[in-house]
């Protein structure tokens, strides 16, 4: 088996690879080649102050590819104040260090093949998820996009919707004054646009024709009432307020995980499923325990597979379009892994652990 490093993932993935894999994937999800589940967390008090413990997994495999991924993570987790507006922070062990592993199987031999950090590889995969809403759902003519949050995944982002859109400026806001400047002088001298820190959030909307949250914050983050007609909004994090859900015209959905086949009727569309220890401790009031999104009645709804099937998703240039991945996860991960696999040993990187040491006599 392999052990991939964060390093190794940054030095042979690209964001065409991710964008290719992961549309395979859904193509997958449409002709029942793929499957998954949703992502599960299991949370417990840690006995800490506001602290809570997530355990968070997702999986999937697809028989074409012939691989099979679980991703696991976990934190320690906390929510606070800053900036004017509620952060999720977390941890694995201590503050700066965090846990999050993919493990990767085959389907033809249950072999496991690789055990990957998920760091790199996760960044990458939520900037692709969202190109490709965007890909499916903006104007062609978008060329400014308005960025809340100035992170790891407001880089990525950035990387993937420029393989969708020819962006020629980007309005980039964060609470910090100095990480909004220092991520628009890396990014504008990266790909040599017009990026510009902004000093309210109110000026990432004004103009802009993709908006994107890209925060760690807990509250409300894309306004309604600031968004201009013909904006297409993507959040991976933060919320929409409720006047952003009333203005919505499209909700594109990329998937919704299959019913199991014992029980067809059970197919809920939530992104997560949660489940809680100690129900009544006190710790729970501290949390907001994450999104789950559904699209009010009046949106219309489209999928990734309405797509296929040739249904367009925006009907007019003034419609406001939102994307969200929905609770596939588990679908994305084998895909991007297994590619992440495939390079890595191609260019003999990674570390070698001997399978013999993860097999057993003993039949399970």
């Amino acid at each position: 088996m392999l052990l991939i490093g964060n390093d190794d993932t940054a030095a042979v993935l690209r964001m065409p690879d991710v964008l290719d894999v992961l549309d395979l994937s859904y193509r997958g999800l449409a002709d029942g080649t793929t499957l998954c589940r949703p992502r599960i967390d299991l949370r417990f008090p840690t006995g800490t102050d506001a602290q809570a413990y997530q355990w968070g997994t997702m999986e999937g495999g697809s028989a074409s590819s012939g691989y099979y991924a679980i991703r696991m993570k976990s934190d320690v987790l906390t929510e606070v104040e800053y900036g004017g507006t509620r952060t999720q922070e977390k941890f694995c062990v201590q503050p700066g260090t965090y846990f999050g592993m993919v493990l990767l199987l085959s389907i033809r031999t249950g072999e496991p093949l690789a055990l990957l950090n998920d760091g790199v590889l996760q960044h990458m995969r939520v900037g692709a998820d969202s190109a490709i809403g965007t890909r499916l759902a903006a104007r062609e003519d978008a060329r400014v996009l308005g960025m809340l949050g100035s992170g790891g995944m407001a880089r990525t982002h950035l990387e993937a919707l420029l393989q969708v859109r020819p962006l020629e400026r980007v309005q980039v806001y964060s609470p910090t004054p100095a990480n909004r400047e220092r991520y628009a002088a890396e990014m504008g001298e990266r790909y040599g646009l017009d990026v510009v820190a902004v000093d309210e959030p109110r000026e990432v909307f004004r103009g802009a024709d993709v908006v994107t949250g890209c925060t760690d914050s807990a509250s409300e983050v894309i306004i309604g009432d600031w968004l201009e007609p013909g904006t297409h909004v993507t959040s991976i994090g933060g919320k929409p307020d409720a006047r952003a859900r009333e203005r919505y015209d499209v909700w594109l959905r990329l998937g919704t995980c299959p019913a199991p086949i014992n029980d067809p009727t059970w197919q809920p569309d939530d992104e997560f499923l949660a489940y809680r220890a100690v129900p009544d401790s006190p710790v729970w009031a501290e949390h907001t325990h994450g999104r789950i999104r559904r699209p009010p009645h009046s949106v219309r709804q489209v999928t990734y597979a309405d797509a296929l099937g040739g249904e367009p998703v925006r009907t007019s240039p003034d419609q406001i379009t939102f994307s969200e991945r929905g609770n596939i996860q588990g679908a994305q991960f084998f895909a991007v892994a297994g590619r992440v696999y495939e390079l890595a040993r191609e260019r003999g990187l990674g570390r070698e652990i001997p399978t013999e040491w993860l097999l057993q006599d003993i039949r399970d």
